[in-house]
């Protein structure tokens, strides 16, 4: 929960004061309309606690002088932009899990520092305790209950819109963390396809859709079924619309859904195998994306597809050297079954172009090879130019780390294979660019966007700034902003 409110940080009542401060050549500076106490706090406490003022540098003091309990430094770096502050706010109330209410001092008075602020605080409080049975730990207190931004004069529209859409926002991120955290015997294709149809009823205005097992072969949507033909659990194609009277644009969003990736019959490596329950982030991106949209009320119309299998060993999997049919007829040898993502997205991609969009992105946990090129925080953004760089721009506003990357041509003669139209890899060299350029084969002339984000969808490593262990939920922030350009 998050509210505004004109109380003075001396005066606020909370567990907690939350004052961002910014790297500076005599030491750090608190930001914003600090009273006299805080000043001295800060000035006394530096030498003592060497603070600087970094990046994900916290620090809690007794409130002295101040009618909260405490005081929590934060570090935003050496420039205050949208996205220091929204990581300094964040890493401050992951710190206050367990706790009841804090209050948060305002670097400045700008409308785009309220709104990260606010998205920071949202982003920061969130916790993951579905399975955890006893708690005794830091991991499974709950996050912090509320956030008061201190503003110092009464909310105008466009401050209370700015939060507004924080909380939408911080919701769609939320969704997308939890689904990617849940353990994947609980989150199967049937099991995401019938949470999304519920999801669906109770946002105004979205109608979901839901091809099971039967609707996917009487419809010729051979890579769903291949890939999902090694699994007791069926595949799904989830389609969700959301139509609103006056669209200004129309935009396709394609997310891959394997809830769990074994690799197949070409069997994964054990080590780290756990995190393949987040193989599923794109669908779950593309989800959550539609529903804040339609929140939003944003006059874009809107179509999410959900891809969804499971890529499992048996005896009833596919095989190395099989040949699929998927959705519109092209013919791909499935050289590698753990190239699968690939081979779902190009159904939903086939289905996706059908209805002419004006723009179509899809989001995936492609390949290992964007982790290797970019590393785990960077997403690789591939596509069409014009799309491409809308995508790029788009997560540049949002405060997400992506980078454009290239589709050589010259790759594209690795895709070819010696029975059918297509193989499902190429050289090992490039290898998400190899699979932008599958992928690139299923969108015709439609403006196209494809975003790799395997490293960035998950966070096996330690916390930090607003992103939690787990689920990160990346990317619903950029393509929210893609939707809200088309929108003006």
């Amino acid at each position: 929960m998050i509210s505004l409110t004109q109380a003075h940080p001396s005066a606020v009542v909370a567990d907690a004061l939350v004052v961002l401060l910014a790297s500076g050549p005599q030491g750090p500076v608190p930001l914003g309309d600090v009273p006299d106490e805080v000043a001295t706090l800060v000035s006394d406490a530096a030498d003592v606690l060497a603070l600087t003022g970094a990046v994900d540098e916290v620090r809690r003091l007794p409130g002295h002088g101040l009618r909260a309990r405490s005081l929590v430094l934060t570090g935003a770096g050496d420039a205050a932009t949208p996205e220091s502050v929204r990581r300094a706010v964040g890493a401050a109330t992951r710190s206050l899990a367990g706790l009841s209410k804090a209050a948060v001092v305002l670097p400045d008075d700008e409308v785009a520092t309220l709104a990260a602020v606010a998205e920071g605080a949202l982003l920061g409080a969130y916790a993951y305790t579905r399975y955890r049975a006893k708690a005794d730990s830091h991991d499974t207190k709950e996050p912090l209950a509320e956030t008061l931004l201190l503003l110092g004069h009464r909310a105008t529209k466009a401050e209370n819109r700015a939060v507004e859409r924080a909380q939408v926002l911080a919701e769609a991120v939320h969704t997308v963390r939890d689904l990617v955290n849940t353990a994947p015997n609980d989150l199967y294709p049937a099991a995401f396809a019938e949470m999304a149809r519920t999801a669906a009823k109770g946002v105004k205005g979205v109608k979901a859709t839901v091809l099971d097992d039967k609707a996917l072969a009487a419809g010729g949507y051979g890579g769903l079924l291949g890939v999902g033909q090694g699994s007791t659990r069926g595949p799904r194609l989830v389609k969700l619309v959301y139509s609103p009277s006056r669209a200004k644009a129309s935009v396709a969003l394609v997310g891959k859904g394997i809830t769990f990736d074994s690799g197949g019959i070409s069997l994964k490596p054990p080590a780290d195998m756990d995190e393949m329950k987040s193989d599923m982030a794109g669908a779950a991106t593309v989800l959550a994306t539609v529903l804040a949209a339609a929140k939003l009320g944003l006059p874009v119309a809107v179509t999410a597809w959900c891809a969804l299998a499971e890529n499992m060993p048996s005896g009833t999997a596919q095989r190395p050297s099989d040949v699929l049919t998927v959705y519109g007829g092209t013919t791909v040898e499935v050289l590698n079954t753990d190239a699968e993502g690939r081979l779902v997205l190009a159904d939903a991609l086939v289905a996706a172009v059908e209805d002419e969009p004006d723009l179509v992105v899809d989001v995936a946990t492609l390949t290992g090879a964007q982790i290797v090129a970019l590393g785990r925080r960077v997403a690789a953004v591939m596509g069409t130019d014009d799309a491409r760089g809308e995508v790029v721009a788009a997560a540049a506003a949002a405060g997400e780390s992506v980078w454009p990357m290239p589709l050589p041509e010259d790759l594209k003669e690795g895709l070819k294979s010696k029975v059918a139209d297509l193989a499902n890899i190429g050289e090992r060299w490039g290898g998400a660019l190899t699979a932008g350029l599958f992928l690139s084969e299923f969108v015709a002339s439609t403006p196209w966007a494809h975003v790799d984000f395997a490293g960035p969808a998950y966070n096996g490593g330690s916390a930090y700034g607003y992103t939690p262990v787990g689920g990160t939920g990346m990317g619903v922030r950029t393509l929210l902003t893609v939707l809200e350009s088309r929108a003006r």
